[in-house]
């Protein structure tokens, strides 16, 4: 059995962010969700949950992060092609995401990233071929 992660992220408006997510081409399991929180399925193996604030303090008795003036925490996605790279961070940008960088091609990595709407920071990088 493979092991699979659930990354519990806070947002301001479970909606939006669903949504946001959504736009991205990823999809929720309707199974794990209420008026507090939302599963949003990026592979077979990898889940987010988002959840409000008031929901996720019942995890954490320490404050959530203010993401217009802290790093909470780094997201790194691998993809399957450089378009997929470039696809995601277009989507990202249509929904209402922002970006705080251009995409970068080391030869045998290429990456770009993307912030959500709740100020969560996502890489996104596809390895080609390594170089000999």
């Amino acid at each position: 059995m493979s092991k699979q992660i659930f990354i519990n992220l806070p947002v301001v408006d479970l909606p939006k962010s669903l949504a946001f997510f959504e736009a991205l081409g990823f999809s929720r399991n309707p199974q794990l969700g209420d008026e507090t929180g939302g599963c949003i399925v990026i592979s077979d193996t990898i889940s987010v949950m988002l959840t409000t604030h008031a929901r996720f303090q019942e995890f954490t008795p320490k404050a959530i992060c203010d993401t217009s003036k802290a790093v909470e925490v780094l997201l790194n996605l691998q993809c399957e092609s450089r378009d997929e790279v470039d696809s995601l961070v277009a989507k990202a940008l249509a929904a209402g995401g922002s970006t705080y960088d251009k995409p970068e091609d080391l030869g045998f990595m290429y990456s770009h990233s993307f912030v959500d709407p709740d100020g969560h920071g996502w890489g996104l990088f596809h390895v080609g071929a390594m170089p000999e």
